[in-house]
């Protein structure tokens, strides 16, 4: 909220001064648009400008299928080929006005430097569009994350998709696609840089052996591995007794996954050790409530009337 009225404010401000300046600098010759007078928009221009509109159009979609042809396997590639798509389709957008601006018989170097002053205004209001390019331009150079890499910003966790010059896009395990302004990119956890691990944990009867059970781990934990080795880096490994819990002796295992699969590998984790417990004869105990009732009542002799 605070930052949406703020840009309100910025945006008034803007055009109040613009609509001061403005005539100032046309009454004191400051400001000069005597080139605007000489447009001529005939039929032969307007076709020209529509003519040029679909070729810089059709460059652009050749210039980023281009882009798209290769099939990188590196993050870091691919980021620099996503904000250079960007990049393109901004120029394009430019170079269409400057263009058609050019047909229609505008000098552009005369507009552009009598319009300076309005520029260093509209420049204050922009300020965070500017913000934007300068960050994502700095997140590629420093190499903070690449497409591919999964990060949390601000508790969203999500896999970069695509980085623009002004926002960058991640997609949840959900596809939930969050868009964040690359200034916003603020207190950021890359989770692609080191490898991840899941945990499961399990209980047990407290009158299950636990030494005996101990011993058929290594066995097990080899027979996940064979089945999971796609998700799984190594096999599980068992850390111990994580807590003493109501009902069951809560014990904890781990395996080492990339990141993208954290949540597939608890699952599997989960189901292995359930159905493998199971084949070993241990039961997982679930939550059981004992009543004891009070049989003094029901003994009591009843009041004679």
């Amino acid at each position: 909220m605070k930052s949406s009225k703020s840009t309100i404010i910025k945006l008034i401000i803007c055009l109040a001064a613009m609509a001061i300046m403005i005539p100032v600098g046309a009454a004191t010759k400051l400001l000069s648009f005597k080139e605007l007078k000489s447009i001529n928009f005939d039929a032969s221009n307007i076709w020209k400008i529509i003519i040029m509109v679909f070729a810089v159009i059709f460059v652009e979609t050749v210039v980023v299928m281009l882009l798209g042809l290769p099939k990188l396997k590196s993050h870091r590639a691919r980021s620099i080929i996503s904000i250079i798509g960007s990049l393109v389709r901004s120029l394009c957008i430019i170079v269409m006005i400057c263009w058609a601006l050019t047909i229609l018989g505008v000098n552009i170097s005369t507009i552009i430097a009598s319009l300076g002053i309005m520029a260093l205004i509209v420049g204050f209001s922009a300020e965070s569009l500017i913000a934007d390019i300068v960050t994502g331009a700095f997140i590629i150079i420093e190499n903070q994350y690449n497409i591919g890499d999964i990060i949390e910003v601000d508790g969203f966790r999500g896999t970069v998709t695509s980085i623009g010059i002004r926002t960058t896009c991640l997609t949840d395990t959900g596809e939930n696609v969050k868009i964040v302004n690359n200034s916003s990119m603020k207190n950021i956890l890359n989770r692609s840089d080191k490898i991840s691990r899941s945990i499961s944990d399990i209980g047990i009867p407290y009158e299950t052996d636990l030494e005996e059970l101990e011993s058929h781990f290594p066995a097990l934990m080899q027979d996940i591995f064979s089945r999971h080795s796609d998700i799984m880096k190594t096999p599980p490994r068992y850390l111990g007794v994580q807590k003493l819990d109501d009902s069951a002796v809560v014990l904890r295992f781990v395996a080492d996954v990339e990141d993208k699969d954290i949540f597939m590998g608890v699952r599997a984790l989960n189901r292995e050790l359930f159905l493998g417990f199971r084949k070993l004869g241990v039961e997982v105990p679930f939550s059981q409530l004992d009543v004891h009732m009070d049989n003094k009542s029901s003994t009591a002799p009843k009041n004679k009337q």
